[in-house]
């Protein structure tokens, strides 16, 4: 064979080797492939008969623009509020206009619940590590109170002794006094706390690594009862002289006796997961989270009554004579009636 004929047969096939094994011989790639997040499966809801209805069969009285983020709410005497963590504002509505009459900037990334007394709202700024203080007939900034919220899905509630909030992922509940605006006393509860809320004369924390609920003296500033309760507690309500955790572990609601501290139903909802958020009002219980916006549960029978699946939803509350949503990723607060067919 002719040298060049010889040279051309050794160049193709090493050519041809390299195009077979060449995957192998290149060096190793130091970039992880990137993990897809598995799909969360869909909140089953329960499955009594005639206890399901579409979000689209809502008609809502008021549709209140926010844009941004409608979050976390609270009642006073003439308004309802409602924070924006993306714009640092809380927006005040009116429930006679149905309309937003003021926008208040606040700190950095409003978070974990709003709080009213003492004349005012009071807003937890999980950016600023502060509590924001709005006096309410100016719905003017009048202090920065240096309070870090532990965490930002949790709660700040007021009493007649002070204003309460999870300050430390140790397990400290601070107590802000109104007349310095400062943090007066501190009380040991379980690590991770996170909700907090007012009644029957307790503070009232739930601690979802541990599953508790524990009930505060304002008074003392001194535990009183330490209840063990669903999975993963974060969100609280209190009314019909109970305490109502919503239980992200199981997706349960836990309803605790006020007066003696003890556990009294256990009752199916069928939302599990993240987010949400709990209230009480005309009468009911409700509980919203995305997919299933509206759970309404009857105190009468520890059941779930009524509930809604489809899109909106995060924050609830009923005052004024209606329920007030949030509705998180479509950037605005229904208003509408509870006798809902």
């Amino acid at each position: 064979m002719p040298r060049k004929a010889r040279l051309l047969t050794i160049l193709c096939a090493s050519l041809f080797f390299f195009s077979l094994h060449g995957q192998d011989s290149a060096p190793a790639t130091t970039e992880a492939p990137k993990k897809q997040r598995p799909p969360r499966p869909p909140r089953p809801g329960v499955s009594t008969p005639g206890v399901r209805r579409e979000m689209s069969s809502i008609k809502p009285d008021a549709v209140f623009p926010v844009e941004g983020s409608p979050d976390w709410q609270v009642t006073t005497e003439d308004a309802e509020w409602v924070s924006n963590g993306p714009k640092n504002t809380v927006h005040r509505m009116d429930p006679k206009t149905n309309t937003v009459v003021a926008v208040i900037t606040v700190g950095k990334r409003p978070c974990s619940g709003l709080a009213a007394g003492f004349g005012s709202v009071w807003v937890p700024d999980c950016g600023d590590k502060t509590v924001s203080r709005i006096d309410i007939k100016t719905n003017q900034v009048v202090a920065t109170i240096a309070a870090s919220p532990a965490v930002s899905e949790g709660g700040i509630a007021a009493g007649p002794e002070g204003v309460w909030l999870v300050t430390g992922a140790q397990g400290t509940l601070s107590k802000i006094d109104p007349d310095k605006n400062a943090i007066v006393a501190q009380v040991a509860v379980p690590p991770n706390s996170a909700g907090v809320a007012y009644g029957d004369g307790l503070i009232w924390v739930t601690s979802p690594d541990s599953d508790m609920l524990t009930g505060v003296n304002p008074k003392t500033n001194s535990v009183v009862y330490s209840v063990e309760v669903g999975p993963r507690p974060r969100f609280l309500a209190t009314g019909a002289g109970s305490v109502w955790t919503l239980n992200q572990g199981d997706g349960t609601v836990s309803r605790v006796d006020a007066k003696t501290g003890k556990l009294v139903a256990q009752i199916e909802v069928g939302v599990p997961g993240t987010g949400g958020e709990i209230a009480f009002g005309e009468g009911y219980v409700w509980a919203t989270v995305f997919e299933i916006p509206i759970s309404q549960i009857d105190p009468a029978t520890n059941t779930v009554v009524k509930q809604w699946h489809g899109p909106g939803g995060d924050s609830i509350r009923v005052a004024h004579g209606s329920v007030w949503l949030s509705n998180l990723r479509d950037g605005n607060v229904w208003r509408f009636s509870p006798q809902q067919p």
